[in-house]
């Protein structure tokens, strides 16, 4: 089953038990944000990476230079751990993360929880990818992913029990849209994945093949 099939399934599920008032408010949240255009003016294919250096689950300090000096970076953007959708998405791209390194590439993901949460996150999918924390969004805001949720949308999320104020350190209100780059060893993106949608992400698959687009260009 494609992560698309996973993703869909789960979303059928999801919904399946929500109260028909939340899912107006999600509903109206998803529509606010699609008019953005957010995904279609962030960074992209061609565009130079912005550089960072954040902090890992474990309280490592990880830079892209560092990352890019190794080889070609996947560099993947999820929500927190709260979000089953990232969850999921985040598992599929660890089974895949022996056919990433195999093509001599680094998987990174990127949340705004603190590192603690994201700790918890890593030992409980058992990640063998480092996870890190961009407090704040500002990272996300440099890639133009970062958007701030309605005040509408922000207290349903309370209601639900997210509690985005303490794992994202006071930031409760800036997420980052799924985002997933392939970033060669020169720091440009060469393929990106970007959608308003939080239950649609990069499949594994398309991130390989652009992983492979660069061994062609490279030959």
């Amino acid at each position: 089953m494609s992560l698309k099939d996973e993703l869909h399934d789960l979303y059928t599920n999801v919904h399946r038990g929500l109260p028909a008032d939340v899912l107006e408010v999600m509903d109206r949240g998803a529509a606010q944000l699609l008019a953005t255009r957010l995904a279609e003016s962030a960074l992209g294919a061609g565009d130079p990476a912005p550089r960072f250096t954040l902090a890992s689950a474990t309280g490592e300090e990880i830079s892209l230079d560092a990352l890019l000096a190794e080889g070609p970076v996947v560099l993947t953007f999820y929500r927190g751990a709260w979000c089953p959708y990232c969850n999921l998405a985040l598992r599929a791209l660890q089974q895949h993360h022996a056919d990433i390194t195999a093509r001599g590439a680094r998987l990174v993901a990127v949340s705004p929880q603190i590192p603690d949460e994201s700790l918890t996150l890593s030992e409980k999918e058992r990640l063998a990818f480092p996870v890190l924390s961009d407090i704040g969004s500002g990272v996300a805001k440099r890639f133009g992913i970062a958007f701030d949720l309605s005040d509408e949308l922000g207290a349903l999320y309370d209601r639900l029990g997210f509690d985005l104020d303490r794992v994202n350190a006071g930031h409760h209100r800036t997420l980052p849209l799924p985002a997933t780059y392939v970033i060669d060893r020169a720091g440009v993106i060469r393929w990106a994945f970007v959608d308003t949608d939080y239950a649609v992400r990069a499949e594994p698959a398309d991130v390989l093949a652009a992983l492979d687009a660069l061994e062609e260009t490279r030959a």
